[in-house]
């Protein structure tokens, strides 16, 4: 450390500098002196630097030299900055004719880095290396003790600043009401910081508004102050930076309102602070004392620790204070000031972009197609029926079957049939033995009856035969066999009449469309489509609308109407029963009715349903 000789070997200008460096406050004068009395302890000192900054920060920077005025050398520097990098002394030659040396010493304290001290010398050996070192590591207590205790300051008004923070975001996170929470914002701040008066606005669209004031109830009975507050907000919130009147001298800030509401109301000293959240301002706070308690840095600080910590919560309080109308109105207005406004080059591209877009809907036209569920049916179905009561005796084919024409079906038991034709033939015989008989004796009475017996019988044989040829169920045309499996029900017995097989031809088919009713009035017969069966989604049929049915059925909650079409080409692939997803072609529309007018219509329906 730097210690004073006694008294009578101190130097006049010495001890002018003992003096000087005893009553030293500001930092730029204790450095300088620091720097001064450091230096002329080292014999032969030619010149010296001192570079300090944030500890461990990086960012340093000289702050005092000596001779004072005379600037510090490229070396001497370099000397400097290589003891910061390393952080230990360094000493060495600074120049090639090794006339000039330097010493530098890092000043470390509690393990973190301050700067550094470099000091040029004339003539010097190993010796005097060390004792440069050694003395500047003695003069560095002065210098430590005055950097440990400023930063320990900063840290003791830090945490005040917290501390003070902390206790006004529980006062106001405790009450859930946004004009509770200002209220007792203000007066807080006013209890903590001794201000006269303490108020809180917001912006809005003609300016900047009064929330609240502290140590008031009603803003409506202080119309003037409530407006002298105002404008002096308005004025902070203009120039985006805070206000402190009176000025210092080097401010050049406009504060005609600040001096405006001094004047009138007695504030000798005025402090605002805009709020800001997210970068952009939203408020201010205005602090007033008397003159003679004038706000010093560090509670400038502390007001500006506090508007931005306080700005945000408050911000969300009254974000969830807003009605609908206010909430939609607000976010209309940000939307519009930022595709107007300065900035946001991407928003307002994104935004040009979507406008053409929606232009071009209206006047683009595109083909409007109604499109609907579908069903491949043939255009032909025959239904083959059980011809008499019988029992199936063999089934031959069943659904999804090709056949051909005649192709045996199935196989109706014949048992029963065969013995009632031998009955007939039987008694046949019989009759024509007795026709014989009666022509022989001449009895034509007999003989009549008996050929009316004998026309008889063979009628029930005729009848019978035919029975016979219907056992075998055939196929009437070449087709596919689209219902029908009795391969279950062998033995089983069959009324007449009942259901054996459906037959449908491979040649011809129609589209059986379901057409819900909000689009059957669009639809004329002739109107043209394309069709994709799921089953062929590569594929495209063309078709043609053949009938519109005027009745419709109800499905899944639905009215659909039946319209066929039939197609204007075949393909060996397609199979009735195949289904898929028709379009319809209507005619030229705009985009904007295409998509749109669904909707439209539901919305009429709608309104005339609940409008008186």
């Amino acid at each position: 450390m730097l210690h004073a000789p006694e008294e009578g070997q101190i130097a006049p200008h010495e001890n002018s500098l003992w003096q000087q460096f005893s009553q030293s406050q500001e930092d730029q004068s204790f450095y300088n002196t620091w720097l001064e009395l450091a230096s002329s302890q080292i014999n032969r000192a030619v010149r010296a630097v001192l570079v300090l900054g944030e500890p461990d920060s990086g960012a340093y920077r000289a702050v005092a030299f000596w001779p004072e005025g005379q600037g510090g050398s490229s070396a001497l520097g370099q000397l400097a900055e290589q003891s910061l990098a390393t952080r230990q002394g360094m000493a060495g030659q600074i120049d090639e004719t090794a006339s000039r040396f330097g010493v530098a010493l890092p000043l470390v304290f509690d393990e973190h880095l301050y700067g550094v001290v470099a000091v040029e010398i004339g003539h010097a050996n190993s010796t005097q290396f060390d004792q440069s070192l050694r003395q500047l590591r003695w003069s560095s207590g002065w210098l430590e003790a005055r950097l440990v205790r400023k930063q320990s300051d900063q840290e003791v008004q830090l945490n005040k600043r917290l501390v003070t923070a902390l206790e006004l975001i529980v006062s106001i996170l405790e009450l859930p009401d946004y004009h509770a929470s200002v209220k007792a914002l203000v007066t807080e701040l006013a209890q903590k910081l001794q201000c006269d008066r303490v108020s809180i606005g917001f912006k809005t669209g003609s300016g900047i508004r009064v929330e609240a004031i502290s140590h008031s109830v009603e803003l409506e009975k202080q119309m003037n102050v409530v407006q002298a507050i105002g404008q002096a907000m308005d004025e902070a919130f203009d120039q985006c930076q805070s206000l402190s009147y009176p000025a210092e001298p080097e401010n050049n800030a406009v504060l005609r309102q600040h001096e405006a509401l001094a004047q009138q109301f007695g504030s000798g000293a005025i402090l605002t602070i805009p709020l800001y959240v997210q970068g952009e301002a939203k408020g201010a706070l205005l602090f007033e004392r008397l003159a003679n308690a004038p706000f010093d840095g560090h509670e400038i600080e502390l007001c500006r620790s506090i508007a931005t910590v306080v700005a945000p919560i408050l911000n969300e309080k009254q974000l969830n204070a807003r009605g609908l109308f206010s909430r939609l109105s607000d976010a209309m207005s940000s939307g519009l000031s930022k595709l107007l406004g300065p900035e946001y080059y991407l928003r307002k591209a994104i935004a040009l972009l979507v406008t053409l877009s929606l232009i071009s809907l209206f006047l683009v036209d595109g083909q409007y197609r109604v499109t609907t569920d579908t069903v491949l049916e043939g255009k032909i179905q025959r239904s083959i029926v059980t011809p008499f009561d019988g029992y199936i005796a063999q089934a031959e084919a069943r659904a999804g079957d090709l056949v051909k024409q005649g192709q045996l079906l199935a196989q109706l038991e014949d048992r029963d049939l065969q013995l009632e034709r031998i009955k007939w033939l039987s008694q046949r015989g019989q009759l024509n033995k007795e026709y014989d008989e009666a022509m022989a004796l001449r009895d034509r009475a007999r003989v009549s009856i008996i050929a009316a017996q004998i026309a008889q019988s063979n009628a029930q044989l005729n009848l019978v035969d035919e029975k016979l040829t219907r056992t075998q169920v055939t196929a009437p045309f070449d087709g596919l066999i689209i219902r029908g499996d009795l391969n279950q029900s062998l033995g089983g017995s069959v009324a007449r009449g009942d259901l054996l097989f459906v037959i449908a031809p491979l040649s011809d088919y129609r589209i059986i469309l379901r057409v819900n009713e909000r689009s059957i009035q669009q639809l004329e017969k002739g109107q043209t489509g394309t069709l994709v069966l799921s089953s062929l989604p590569d594929e495209r049929f063309e078709f043609v609308v053949e009938r519109i049915t005027p009745i419709s059925t109800a499905e899944e909650g639905e009215n659909y109407f039946r319209v066929e079409a039939g197609l204007d080409q075949h393909a060996i692939q397609l199979r009735p029963g195949m289904e898929g997803v028709a379009k319809i072609d209507i005619g030229e529309r705009s985009l904007a009715w295409i998509w749109s007018h669904e909707i439209i219509d539901w919305l009429q329906l709608w309104m005339w349903r609940w409008l008186p």
